[in-house]
């Protein structure tokens, strides 16, 4: 017979990967980090891949062309699915414009057994440039930059996500409640 107790410890070693895909200033590592805090304040290990970090330490001297994103998107799904087969809750807030390269990912994760939750957070690049946290809008509006994802580099809107998050219309806390719903819902959180 198993106990409240035990079904509770079996859900924290549960590893998922949760991808969090959309463009550049939709709130998706701010999304990630706020579940973040939530699911650690349940006892839960999470790991936050991070995509500026990434390319920072795991894919320094990649560039941004479409081989260049997809080997990066690749060795971040092989990370995230590393450690989400060691029972963390791995939360990855990366643009992966290609619908292409986030597919491999998810078929790694099929292939190996492990949890994927795939999310689209899907703010209109009309509100992302309005926020523009790192200043990419405006460095593209002024030509001081080219290759700008959504602007005139391409994105592959998800047609399937496990989740559609429109982050203009909820609070970050509203928007991280939706996701662990969804994590809940599936055994994850």
């Amino acid at each position: 017979m198993t106990t409240t107790t035990e079904t509770s410890q079996e859900n924290h070693v549960t590893g998922a990967t949760i991808w969090l895909t959309g463009l550049p200033s939709a709130g998706k590592t701010t999304i990630a980090y706020e579940l973040a805090g939530r699911l650690r304040g349940e006892g839960h290990r999470v790991e936050v891949l991070d995509g500026d970090e990434i390319r920072e330490f795991l894919s320094a001297g990649l560039g941004f062309s479409r081989e260049d994103r997809h080997t990066n998107v690749q060795r971040i799904g092989f990370v995230s699915e590393l450690l989400a087969s060691n029972g963390v809750k791995v939360l990855v807030p990366v643009i992966a414009p290609y619908e292409d390269s986030r597919e491999a990912v998810r078929k790694r994760h099929q292939s190996e057994g492990t949890p994927y939750v795939e999310v689209h957070v899907a703010t209109p690049v009309d509100v992302c440039s309005v926020r523009d946290v790192k200043g990419l809008y405006a460095k593209q509006a002024a030509g001081e930059l080219q290759g700008l994802t959504g602007v005139d580099d391409p994105y592959d809107e998800p047609r399937n996500p496990d989740l559609r998050i429109e982050s203009q219309n909820q609070t970050v806390q509203e928007s991280a409640a939706q996701l662990h719903a969804l994590l809940t819902e599936r055994g994850l959180a």
